[in-house]
């Protein structure tokens, strides 16, 4: 199926969600949390990750845990307790919402969902434990400003992409049962898009061409490269990952602003360590972004 039909059919499907200029929103995407092995790519930014959730709705663009590799959730819940107790404060506050991408795409099956995500059993104190009780993960958001009507399209990025999307189940059975064990040893995936630069321009390129014809301003992951466009771009914003080896990038948007935000590790000239919050694009308004698409098309 192509990207654009797709995404058109996902679009029309999304869930909508009202904002103004009040709401704050933190966007991350393609967590990958895994069994905290030598192969979680995410176990090394976890504690910048937990220290980045501050006061804002929070908002899971997809692949937020690597399912891909590992078959039981309740393995990865084990494995990052700490941070999906945080996780559950904004989700008991009403202030998460979680999108599936194609490395949970399990997350789509309701029947998964109450199984793996309303409560998990930890087998290190053999206890079950309440986690996401009701929660409904899903493949699109539409924010929707209450004052303005702008609409910001939230995606996670693979649709529409054929080996992640249509054949996802395939690259799924060669992740897990061949690939996982070179992951051990610190071999990557050359494949995925995020080490392949002709694969990663190829999915930005389809998104920008939707973004024009539908001229709305569109926020994803997938790819793991962050972008922020610039003057003379389309509004096609990616978060970033949590896979980096010195940080992780997010989306925010607090007061009508939004920004491209870096965490990582720091030291002061006493040496010592701290997390550093940098803001690397922005913040700029969104409704600029808004006002950009429509100059494009004339």
């Amino acid at each position: 199926m192509k990207t654009k039909t797709k995404l058109d059919a996902v679009f029309e499907e999304a869930f909508p969600v009202p904002f103004d200029e009040k709401s704050k929103f933190v966007f991350f995407s393609d967590i990958h949390r895994g069994d905290d092995s030598l192969s979680d790519e995410f176990g090394r930014n976890r504690h910048i990750y937990s220290h980045a959730l501050n006061d804002y709705t929070y908002i899971e663009v997809g692949d937020g845990d690597e399912l891909w590799e590992h078959k039981k959730y309740s393995t990865i819940c084990t494995a990052h307790a700490s941070v999906f107790q945080k996780l559950k404060l904004f989700y008991d506050k009403g202030r998460m919402l979680m999108l599936f991408g194609n490395h949970n795409i399990q997350l789509s099956n309701p029947d998964y969902v109450s199984e793996n995500l309303y409560s998990y059993y930890n087998v290190y104190g053999q206890t079950k434990v309440e986690l996401f009780p009701g929660i409904v993960p899903h493949e699109a958001l539409i924010l929707t400003h209450r004052k303005t009507g702008q609409k910001i399209f939230v995606v996670h990025g693979h649709q529409g992409d054929f080996m992640n999307d249509q054949m996802w189940w395939l690259s799924h059975i060669f992740i897990r049962y061949g690939w996982r064990f070179m992951h051990n040893v610190g071999i990557k995936y050359a494949a995925r898009p995020a080490t392949s630069r002709a694969k990663r321009h190829r999915i930005e390129k389809n998104y920008d061409k939707w973004i024009r014809i539908n001229k709305t301003m569109l926020i994803c992951g997938h790819t793991h490269r962050a972008k922020f466009p610039a003057d003379n771009e389309l509004p096609y914003f990616n978060t970033g990952c949590c896979m980096h080896p010195r940080g992780i990038t997010c989306i925010e948007i607090t007061n009508d602003m939004i920004s491209l935000v870096a965490w990582n590790m720091a030291s002061n000239l006493d040496g010592m360590l701290y997390i550093k919050r940098t803001v690397l694009r922005g913040p700029e308004p969104i409704l600029k972004f808004d006002e950009k698409t429509q100059i494009k098309e004339t």
